[in-house]
């Protein structure tokens, strides 16, 4: 602006004094303003800074030790320092501005070279790197074993409490206490990286302790029956256990007991490595089998059926006799049962014979009882459509659900006898020929008697000297007497090939020639020949042949 210019706007200034003022006012208020809407902004910074290291706090619970409060009070406080640095320095400029040329001066003496800006910045990057990499940490050791890195040293006492509570609970022993002498602390600067999360402290002081341990848990219809400290592997290893049952037909596999993987503490013997738990899951547990007696059935039967001896039948149900069962009785097959029972269903397909009708014509040269084929029947066919069910891969049951006759069946046709029959006569079904117990079954045995063979052909059934011994089926009387090492002995021949021989009598009842009836008294119970006691040394014959007694009986 040149002097004229400036001459001029004085002398207005000066003929309107009032505008001066005017503008004086205006100045002020927009410092005002400003300085208003700059200490609000101050404010919002600082509430801003607030929250953050109300959230830095949240994240380090280390933040409990003075030291850590203390460096993290500092760096939560640095912004708020060069806040109010910088508003300072702003003052100082401010009033240095006002003051003139000197105090200008000044300030551009005072003023920060950026040099120490970047120093500083450096320094915080490397506080903040080191913070974030390292912290106050408690080494811990139980006995001299160390169970690693805790956050704190109130951490190792919730811990120990805990474990104390749970071990108490898990056990049932209100006394049970964690030995404080044992567990040594030290507070050390560690690698934020290897600090233990309170669950894994607990776990490895549990493991230390040996009482109970966390895991997971497999409950069998509510029973704890094994665990381990891996996720998902108990779920892994009951699939397996399943895959071993199916197949290219499986249509369903499921456990008939309830089982359930639980999270939690446990006693410490139940945490076994899976090969264990597959070893014991494949077992057995103490518990009765039961077998009801039907009609029909017959000890030998029901062993045999069971994959057993009848020793062993006898051995699992006391008080029992192998001659003496009825229809109803429950009998004991096994003490053990499975701990998982595997239920697979498979749906099959398969040809099946269709049974063929018999046919009848009165015959008056036959006995009552006895039959003749004249015209053999003939099986017919037909494709079935069947859901089988195996129980831990034994089959229990076969659902049809569809079949097809492919081929119709003929019928057969038998003469039937119409001719009264003797009483004398066979039945062709045997009867216990004596009470009392089998001690000698069929087949080899271990003896040494002297003259006694060790191949038995015979079933012994001991009792007292004297017992009624009794026809096993109607017949004729072949032999009779004295013979060597079985004493006084009969034999009965039944027709169709079939005897029996009754031995060691101590007196006979019967002679040579005679017709004898089913069940009808012979002889008496001793221990003629060569023999150790009072039985009846009984054999069955077919075509000459000793068979088994006990697949007739």
């Amino acid at each position: 602006m040149n002097d004229q210019k400036k001459r001029g706007l004085l002398w207005y200034l000066g003929e309107h004094p009032d505008l001066l003022q005017h503008y004086t006012d205006l100045q002020g208020l927009v410092r005002r303003v400003l300085r208003f809407f700059r200490r609000k902004l101050d404010q919002a910074r600082q509430a801003l800074r607030y929250f953050g290291r109300e959230r830095k706090a949240r994240r380090f619970p280390e933040s409990d030790h003075r030291l850590a409060q203390m460096v993290l009070f500092i760096w939560g406080n640095l912004p708020r320092f060069g806040s109010r640095f910088r508003e300072r320095l702003y003052h100082l400029r401010r009033r240095s501005i006002r003051s003139g040329s000197k105090r200008r001066a000044l300030f551009e003496k005072v003023r920060l070279h950026p040099a120490l800006f970047l120093g500083s910045a450096v320094a915080v990057a490397a506080i903040a790197v080191v913070l974030s990499l390292y912290t106050i940490g408690v080494n811990v050791s139980y006995d001299g074993i160390s169970l690693g890195t805790t956050s704190s040293k109130r951490a190792v006492r919730t811990a120990a409490a805990n474990i104390e509570e749970v071990t108490r609970e898990v056990l049932g022993d209100e006394s049970y206490a964690v030995d404080k002498a044992l567990l040594q602390q030290e507070t050390k600067v560690v690698l934020r990286s290897t600090v233990q999360t309170r669950q894994e402290f607990e776990t490895r002081l549990s493991k230390q302790l040996g009482k109970v341990a966390y895991g997971y848990v497999l409950y069998v219809d509510e029973e704890p029956v094994a665990a381990t400290e891996y996720e998902g592997a108990m779920e892994e290893l009951l699939e397996q256990l399943k895959t071993g049952y199916i197949t290219d037909r499986t249509v369903e596999c499921y456990f008939v007991e309830k089982t359930e993987i639980r999270q939690e503490y446990t006693t410490a013997d139940l945490m076994m490595n899976l090969g264990y738990i597959a070893e014991k899951l494949n077992a057995t547990k103490a518990g009765a089998v039961t077998y009801t007696v039907q009609a029909g059935d017959t000890f030998y039967d029901i062993a045999m059926e069971h994959d057993m001896g009848v020793n062993t039948l006898l051995n699992l149900n006391p008080g029992y006799q192998a001659d003496m069962i009825h229809v109803g009785d429950t009998l004991t097959i096994s003490n053990a049962v499975p701990y998982l029972t595997v239920v697979d269903v498979e749906r099959q397909n398969y040809l099946q014979d269709v049974a063929y009708s018999v046919e009848y014509q009165d015959d008056s040269s036959l006995y009552e009882g006895d039959y003749r084929v004249l015209t053999a029947g003939t099986y017919g066919k037909e494709d079935v459509t069947a859901n089988v069910t195996y129980i831990n891969g034994t089959e229990v049951s076969r659902d049809v659900v569809a079949a097809v006759t492919l081929s119709q069946p003929i019928a057969e046709l038998q003469a039937r006898g119409t001719k009264e029959r003797p009483s004398w006569a066979a039945t062709g079904s045997l009867r216990w020929p004596c009470s009392g117990i089998i001690t000698s079954y069929f087949g080899y045995r271990d003896i040494s008697v002297a003259g006694a063979t060790s191949n038995h052909g015979a079933l012994d059934i001991a009792a007292g000297w004297g017992t009624p011994i009794y026809a096993a089926d109607g017949g004729t009387v072949v032999a009779a007497g004295w013979n060597g090492g079985l004493g006084y002995r009969i034999l009965i021949d039944h027709g169709n090939g079939m005897e029996t021989l009754y031995g060691h009598c101590s007196s006979l009842d019967v002679s040579v020639g005679e017709h004898v009836y089913k069940g009808q008294f012979i002889a008496s119970m001793g221990s003629t020949g060569i023999s150790t006691g009072s039985h009846c040394h009984f054999a069955v014959y077919i075509n000459g042949t000793a068979v088994d007694p006990l697949n007739y009986l």
